[in-house]
């Protein structure tokens, strides 16, 4: 009998471990995605880290279920196996073991289905009135911005101050794309002909951007239709707003002179608008008045850099398969001139 009860308690302890191990390991894998730049387990925003504590409750309640589930399985399978010369014990029906976990699943429901209906209702809220204004609209494959209280249109990188609600009016040109900074706000999609709105507090400033992208398919590029979001202290925000409704620095040199004309005679006018400048009032492509001032470019595919200047305008297809802008052509005296100049629009 000793000997008995004393396999039984190996193969208890047994079980326990491997399952406690395999939890280990299931939750150092979570942790360990904390550390990507678009993990949704570093929330920045009040509404986020709702969000968030909403679901680890729901991911904890799920794992001791599971987890609960394989252990008495497993122990259970080794326990009462069937053995040579002795025959399987026969069970039939337990009305209280019936009872018991019938009303535990009652209760996890209950305890999950609680904190859901609050998180819905507090994030359906309405934003408060003093929320910044902004209008998101996808394009085929970028995303722009527009500050309408501000008098600010920009592209691809949205600059908000800490601690104040953004309320943003999702709207489309051409497809459905979908909005999502993982670490700010929830995916919502970008509707041709319809407008959503979501609205978010960011809580956490920093100099590093939150990266963010399109989350719904759109076509070739869709994986490069990316943008970031700065988050500013107040001073920041006002200073960078400040610059980003000015007009752009009008060229002074003979090189940004050059650039200037040189901006005009291969018709990037028709697509981009400069403001300052008369005749650049394009509105297909990204608004480009301080082109310079952003950290990236191309849908924030890659650096804002000369050497990156250079490639994209000298063919624009290579670097972003099927994107709208063509290939121009351009001669190499016609780039060395537009690059500075572009360089120059801050």
């Amino acid at each position: 009998m000793g000997s008995s009860r004393s396999g039984r308690a190996t193969i208890i302890i047994a079980s326990l471990v491997a399952v406690g191990i395999l939890t280990w390991a299931v939750f150092s894998a979570f942790a360990g995605s904390a550390n990507t730049p678009q993990s949704t387990f570093l929330p920045a925003s009040i509404q986020t880290v709702r969000v968030n504590s909403l679901y680890m409750l729901v991911f904890i309640l799920a794992g001791i279920v599971f987890f609960g589930i394989m252990a008495l399985t497993l122990i259970f399978s080794l326990m009462y196996r069937e053995r040579p010369g002795q025959v399987a014990r026969q069970f039939h029906g337990n009305s209280k073991l019936e009872v018991v976990w019938t009303l535990i699943p009652v209760l996890i429901v209950v305890v999950m289905a609680i904190p859901t209906f609050s998180t819905i209702h507090d994030t359906a809220q309405e934003p408060p009135k003093d929320a910044l204004q902004v209008i998101a609209i996808g394009h085929q494959w970028w995303f722009e911005f527009q500050y309408p209280e501000l008098g600010i249109t920009t592209a691809n990188e949205l600059h908000v101050p800490v601690d104040r609600a953004v309320y943003i009016t999702l709207e489309s040109k051409d497809v459905i794309h979908s909005f999502w900074v993982p670490q700010l706000s929830g995916k919502i999609d970008m509707m041709p002909g319809h407008r959503n709105h979501l609205w978010f507090t960011p809580t956490v400033a920093r100099p590093e951007p939150y990266l963010a992208q399109c989350a719904e398919f759109c076509g070739m590029s869709h994986a490069n239709m990316r943008f970031r979001v700065f988050v500013d202290p107040a001073n920041d925000f006002a200073t960078w707003s400040k610059g980003a409704a000015s007009d752009r620095v009008a060229p002074t040199s003979d090189i940004a002179k050059a650039g200037e004309a040189q901006f005009t005679a291969a018709g990037c006018i028709g697509c981009h608008t400069v403001q300052g400048n008369p005749v650049a009032v394009g509105k297909i492509g990204p608004n480009l008045t301080h082109f310079a001032s952003r950290t990236t470019m191309a849908s924030a595919m890659m650096d804002n850099s000369p050497e990156n200047i250079r490639r994209w305008l000298s063919n624009p297809q290579a670097v972003k398969p099927g994107a709208l802008m063509p290939n121009l052509h351009l001669s190499p005296d016609a780039i060395d001139k537009l690059v500075p100049y572009l360089g120059g629009l801050k």
